[in-house]
């Protein structure tokens, strides 16, 4: 009788009130609107705004399709400005940087992940935990050794300091420590070297690793703006963000064709994220949960 009671008790009491999937995926999917909106009607108004004219820029309530495009605006960017030159700065920059990160990088994780050496995790950990020195407390220093090897002035030394990565080290590493042990062992009953074996057999199966790196390596060196305003001094050796920063101060902030050279200037990070985007998810996917 005692356990009859108890159940009718049970059933009696009051569920607790649980939303519907429905109703939980509506609201997901509003919240995730309105951010992506929050996000790209930025973007959205800088195109807009880099085929008005100056009056219409600002006008309220915003116009988003132009009266009349003002293809001029790319003109005078294009034509007027050495635009050009400050593109080929800025890709000679970023995809040289992109290539000996990634090369130095992984040939760096290959050693911290699969030669046993002594002491390894914990020069491991000291590299790694240099990601914490801000950039203020190196740039001084960086300044110095630069200005002692005569590299002032010159592309090569943004992209010697921006060759070495402690994060792309680390991410290679994860990939690494998730490739079991037995292909290399069987690469070196084979014959192959170690740098055969990171070669041939590992480097090949860290593809989102690689393009992971590329985007974030990528674009940290097209957008960077401090290291070529502290080494850089010609106006033929500018990249985008000192030239739009150079347009910006002679032309008394035109914002016609700033956006049209900030449209121009963004147009490599999109194309080489849709290029690597399938990668790069799965790369931090993997990344998040192997190790």
């Amino acid at each position: 009788m005692k356990l009859t009671h108890s159940r009718a008790e049970a059933y009696a009491a009051p569920k607790p009130f649980r939303l519907s999937s429905w109703v939980r995926s509506t609201l997901l999917y509003a919240v995730l609107i309105v951010v992506s909106l929050s996000m790209v009607l930025p973007f959205v108004w800088m195109i807009s705004a880099s085929l008005k004219s100056e009056a219409e820029v600002f006008s309220f309530p915003i116009r988003w399709i132009p009266s009349a495009f003002y293809w001029s605006n790319y003109e005078k960017v294009w034509v007027k400005l050495p635009f050009f030159s400050y593109y080929l700065n800025t890709i000679k920059i970023a995809v040289s940087t992109t290539v000996l990160q990634i090369v130095t990088c992984s040939m760096a994780a290959y050693a911290f992940a699969k030669v046993r050496f002594p002491e390894r995790d914990k020069l491991f950990f000291m590299y790694v935990a240099t990601m914490m020195i801000p950039f203020q407390v190196m740039m001084i220093p960086q300044f110095l050794l630069m200005k002692q090897l005569g590299l002032i002035d010159s592309h090569w030394a943004l992209i010697m300091l921006g060759a070495f990565s402690p994060f792309g080290v680390f991410l290679f590493r994860q990939f690494f420590m998730s490739i079991p042990e037995e292909l290399s062992e069987a690469a070196r009953i084979d014959g192959l070297s170690e740098f055969g074996i990171y070669c041939r057999v590992i480097l090949p199966l860290t593809r989102p690793a690689i393009a992971s790196l590329t985007i974030f390596t990528f674009m940290h060196a097209w957008n960077d703006f401090l290291g070529p305003l502290i080494y850089l001094n010609s106006d033929d050796l500018f990249t985008l963000q000192l030239g739009m920063q150079h347009f910006q101060s002679e032309h008394a902030t035109e914002y016609g064709p700033l956006m049209a050279a900030a449209v121009s200037a963004i147009v490599p990070t999109i194309v080489i994220y849709f290029l690597a985007q399938d990668h790069f998810v799965e790369g931090i996917a993997a990344g998040a949960v192997k190790g």
